[in-house]
């Protein structure tokens, strides 16, 4: 008897050791001040992100709450800010479905909504006086961590970014963002859209930089969710040595996406063996044959082009042979090519010489030593040039008839790169984080 009851203490003693090691993953919470819904976890706007609670209001943000009373507890009240907040949450890797409530019952609302690095989610949605929208997205959140033995090997600069830290981080920006109800659930089944690639497809954490890679998920819906392994200054070969491929391929299953565009800073690689129709060539194979083994679907997408007009008032091609060798991996491998080389070409000549520098980065006079006018950065793209070039990227889905056609939001129009989305008319709130340091690479 004795034997017994200690045996089901000890069995007691051990599922309660195993749930406090198990991370909590599913969350559902009621911001504001009146009491909270039935079956929600309530949020003061008091909420300040700690390790010991694993969510809160983060990075020193601040928010007001409002309670309008009446009978719907969850949407009675709400959070709110003048100023751009984040909310945190501390989730293991994984996709995870990602709900948001919107709205005032008793004034207007208005949100633009980013995740994690600047990734866009939604842009300006604006509700009426007693009107909700609810909206549903699905986040991946990556971790270092490939085995018990082997991380990824991170850049100094990347320590700090949102994308690699151990928590989901929303980003609540608008005239007047009300913030009601927040429900997050792993979403295991969904698929995933790895990107491979350097500084024109980054998750750019600072202001005014950006790249195609975070504006692609604010064109998806739910069901899909885009992982973006991309590094400003990477190769294909320093992809492969920081075991960035590796990692993606720890966590790759059946049906899962590998997007590839790599060249800006292979040129500069002088070895031996190096060049577009050697190293590169073989790498590009490699990384489409290892990604085919887990069951993944590659795509390679040519380098985007450089703003290099020549007298003609055409883009001359900056890239020497490395666009033309990923077009005959391409064929050779017979996977789908997004020629984005070509597509962010003819986006340049439609803008022209002088509009087409307001989709890159300038930097003012002064920024750098002995700089004494104003720069164009002929390379990094600002949020307006990556949204276009995600608009191209988005093209070439359709085009290749990829299974990621039937993500695509409803509000996705055809574009055409050669009638590009005029400046005036397109709306970016900027992030509180900027930094005026060009990013690795050229």
């Amino acid at each position: 008897m004795k034997s017994s009851f200690f045996a089901a203490a000890a069995g007691v003693l051990l599922a309660a050791s195993a749930a406090a090691q198990t991370p909590k993953t599913t969350f559902k919470f009621d911001f504001g001040p009146s009491k909270a819904a039935a079956g929600y976890q309530q949020v003061l706007p008091t909420a300040a992100y700690s390790e010991a609670a694993g969510y809160g209001f983060d990075f020193g943000t601040t928010v007001t709450g409002v309670d309008r009373g009446g009978k719907d507890a969850l949407k009675g009240d709400f959070v709110t800010s003048k100023q751009p907040f984040y909310f945190s949450v501390k989730l293991p890797e994984g996709n995870y479905t990602v709900t948001v409530t919107l709205g005032d019952a008793k004034g207007p609302s208005s949100t633009f909504l980013k995740a994690e690095s600047r990734r866009l989610l939604l842009e300006t949605t604006a509700t009426k006086p007693g009107q909700f929208t609810t909206q549903t997205f699905t986040l991946n959140v990556k971790s270092r961590r490939i085995n018990d033995t082997e991380t990824v090997a991170l850049k100094p600069r990347e320590l700090r970014k949102l994308d690699w830290d151990d928590r989901l981080t929303l980003e609540f920006d608008g005239a007047t963002p009300c913030l009601a109800a927040l429900e997050i659930a792993p979403a295991p089944t969904a698929t995933t859209v790895f990107l491979a690639g350097n500084s024109t497809v980054v998750n750019q954490d600072d202001e005014p930089w950006a790249a195609w890679g975070q504006m692609l998920p604010r064109f998806l819906k739910p069901g899909v969710a885009v992982a973006n392994h991309a590094e400003s200054g990477l190769t294909l070969g320093s992809f492969l040595g920081s075991k960035r491929l590796a990692k993606v391929l720890s966590v790759m299953k059946p049906g899962d996406y590998l997007f590839i565009e790599f060249g800006h800073n292979d040129q500069k690689d002088k070895g031996e063996n190096d060049g577009a129709w050697k190293a590169y060539s073989e790498r590009l194979h490699l990384f489409v044959q290892e990604a085919r083994k887990k069951g993944g679907i590659p795509v390679i997408v040519t380098s985007t082009s450089r703003r290099t007009f020549g007298a003609d008032g055409k883009i001359e091609n900056s890239l020497g042979d490395f666009p033309a060798a990923a077009r005959k991996v391409a064929e050779e491998e017979k996977v789908a090519l997004i020629d984005l080389n070509a597509m962010s070409a003819k986006l340049y000549e439609a803008l022209g010489v002088e509009e087409s520098k307001k989709a890159l980065v300038h930097y003012p006079a002064n920024t750098y030593p002995g700089q004494t006018a104003p720069l164009a950065d002929n390379t990094h793209f600002n949020p307006y040039g990556a949204y276009e070039l995600a608009k191209c990227v988005v093209e070439g889905i359709k085009a290749n008839k990829l299974g990621l056609v039937k993500f695509l939001k409803n509000d996705t129009p055809t574009f055409d790169p050669a009638k590009p989305d005029a400046l005036a008319g397109w709306v970016w709130l900027d992030s509180p984080r900027s930094e005026v340091t060009k990013p690795d690479g050229n």
